[in-house]
C-alpha cells in the first residue's frame, strides 16, 4: 500500500508545526493535522477594541530561550519589552512588604539541588527516588519553618506550575527549575522569563508556520480518533479523509494523548505515563480599557497576592500603549473554585480585585475577556502538565522514547524550558530530527538527515 505523506504530525500548537517545518525542510513530504479550527494551541491571540490583538493563551519570552526568539527573527516577528515602570501591590500572608528575599536561602536551597540532576533525565540523580517520594508542600514543611515563607513560595508555585505543592512531587519542580537554569529566570520579569511580548500577539508566529508550510500542508477542524500502525504504514483517522504516512509525531498536550486510540496499542507504561502527567489549571482575564490609567498614577501594572481569586495581574497592553489593558491569573485551587461560580460572580471577583488595587476606573472595561483553559476541549489545562509523586522515577525514561513509527512532541517534552514556548519549539526540532534521521537510515529517497 503506498502512503500519501512521509510525515503526519497530529497538532497545530508550536511543537508540531515546528516539527512540520524542520521534515518538510529536509525533503519530506508532511500534513499536519489539527483538532481546533485555528493553529496555535496553547498560544491564541484575539482581535480587541481598536483592532489591537491580544494573548488569551502563552504569550511571554525570556533569556536563555534561544529556539523560540530565534524562530521569531526568522519569521520576521518582533518582540517588545513588557511593561513593568513603577510602584507594584503585593499582599502575601496577610503582609504587604514580602519580597523574595525572605525566602532566598530556600530558593538557594532547591537551585542546589536542582543543579544535582542530569538535564533531560532527573530520574538518574543519586537522591531521586528520595526527592519523587515526597510533595514539594512535606519537603516545605520540614525546610521552611516561617508561615509567611511558606506563604510566599506557596504563591510563588501556583504562578509557575498553575497547581498546589501538596499536588507537586519535589523532584519534578526541581527538574523543572533545571529546566530553565534557575527559580529566579522562572520568577522575573526583567531578565527573566517574563521579559518580552510578541508585537502583535503571539499567534503570529503560529500564523506564520502555517504560511511557510503551504495551505494545503495543515487541515483544521479534524479531529484525530484512531492512529494504526501496520507494517511501514501509519493510518491516521481524523474526521475526514484518513492519512497514509511512513511516520507520524504526536504533538498534543500529554494528558489528553490517550483520547487518541492505537493500534497496536499503547505499552502499558506508555498509557500510564499519559495519565500520570495532570495539566495544571489557570484562567486568563483580559480586561480592556480606553487607555492605561495606571500607567500615569505611577502603578506598573502588576500586582501579587494569595488574597481572594486572582493571584498575578499584569499591564498587558498592546506595543503601541492603547488600548490599556489588564491581564489578571487565576490558578490552581483558585481556579477550580472560580469556575464554579456563575459568569457574573466571576465578573464581579475579578473587577471587585482590580477596583482594589488599581482604583474606581477598573470597574468599567471596555471588554472583559475571560479564557479558562481547563474548559477548553483540547487543552484540558494550562500553562502545561505536571508529575506528581513518583511520576518521573517511575515514567520519564519513557518520556520521548519512540513507539514504532510513532514520535512524541510538546512543550512538556522539553529538557530545556519544559512546558513553554521555547521548550515547545525544541521539542519540535528534536523530534523532526528523530524522524528525518529513522528514514535516512531506512533509504527513504530524498531525505536529508539532520543532527538531533
Amino acid at each position: 500500500m503506498s502512503v500519501d505523506v512521509d510525515l503526519a504530525v497530529v497538532g497545530a500548537g508550536l511543537s508540531g508545526l515546528v516539527a512540520a517545518r524542520n521534515a518538510q525542510r529536509a525533503g519530506l513530504r508532511v500534513v499536519v493535522i489539527e483538532a481546533r479550527n485555528r493553529p496555535g494551541g496553547r498560544i491564541w491571540s484575539r482581535s480587541i477594541h481598536g483592532g489591537e490583538m491580544i494573548e488569551m493563551g502563552g504569550q511571554y519570552l525570556g533569556p536563555t530561550q534561544d529556539r523560540i526568539l530565534a524562530l521569531a527573527a526568522e519569521l520576521g516577528v518582533e518582540t517588545f519589552p513588557c511593561y513593568d515602570e513603577g510602584d507594584r501591590f503585593v499582599s502575601i500572608g496577610g503582609r504587604r512588604d514580602v519580597a523574595l528575599g525572605l525566602i532566598e536561602d530556600t530558593v538557594e536551597k532547591l537551585e542546589r539541588m536542582a543543579a544535582e540532576l542530569p538535564l533531560g533525565a532527573p530520574w538518574a540523580a543519586e537522591r531521586a527516588r528520595e526527592w519523587d517520594a515526597q510533595t514539594l508542600r512535606t519537603w516545605m514543611q520540614a525546610h521552611l519553618p516561617d508561615p509567611t515563607g511558606q506563604a510566599l513560595l506557596r504563591f510563588v508555585v501556583r504562578a509557575i506550575f498553575t497547581a498546589e505543592a501538596d499536588e507537586l512531587s519535589l523532584l519534578h519542580v526541581l527538574a523543572y527549575i533545571r529546566s530553565a537554569g534557575s527559580l529566579t529566570l522562572l520568577t522575573q520579569t526583567r531578565g527573566g522569563a517574563q521579559e518580552w511580548r510578541i508585537v502583535g500577539g503571539s499567534q503570529v508566529i503560529a500564523d506564520r508556520l502555517v504560511d511557510s508550510l503551504g495551505a494545503d500542508s495543515v487541515r483544521l477542524g479534524c479531529p484525530v480518533r484512531r492512529i494504526v500502525q501496520s507494517g511501514e504504514i501509519v493510518t491516521v483517522e481524523a474526521e475526514g479523509a484518513p492519512l497514509r504516512a511512513r511516520k507520524a509525531v504526536v504533538a498534543v498536550p500529554i494528558p489528553l494523548a490517550d483520547r487518541i486510540a492505537y493500534s497496536p496499542a499503547l505499552p502499558g507504561y506508555r498509557s500510564q505515563l499519559h495519565q500520570r502527567m495532570s495539566p495544571g489549571a489557570t484562567v486568563k482575564i483580559n480586561c480592556v480599557y480606553p487607555e492605561p490609567f495606571w500607567r500615569a498614577a505611577g502603578h506598573s501594572g502588576r500586582s501579587l497576592t494569595d488574597e481572594g481569586f486572582v493571584s498575578v495581574t499584569f499591564d498587558n497592553c498592546p506595543a503601541s500603549g492603547t488600548p490599556g489593558v489588564l491581564v489578571a491569573f487565576i490558578e490552581a485551587d483558585a481556579a477550580r473554585q472560580f469556575a464554579r461560580l456563575s459568569a457574573g460572580a466571576r465578573r464581579s471577583a475579578v473587577l471587585d480585585h482590580l477596583v482594589r488595587v488599581f482604583g474606581p476606573r477598573a470597574a468599567e472595561p471596555l471588554e472583559y475577556l475571560e479564557q479558562d483553559w481547563s474548559d477548553e476541549e483540547w487543552t484540558r489545562g494550562c500553562y502545561g502538565a505536571n508529575f506528581g509523586p513518583g511520576g518521573w522515577t517511575r515514567y520519564g525514561q519513557v518520556l520521548r522514547e519512540p513507539f514504532g513509527h510513532l514520535y512524541w512532541a510538546g512543550a512538556e517534552t522539553s529538557p530545556i524550558w519544559m512546558n513553554y514556548m521555547d521548550g515547545a519549539v525544541r521539542s519540535g526540532e528534536r523530534a523532526a530530527a528523530e524522524v528525518v534521521n529513522a528514514l535516512a537510515s531506512s533509504g527513504v529517497t530524498g531525505v536529508r538527515g539532520v543532527r538531533g
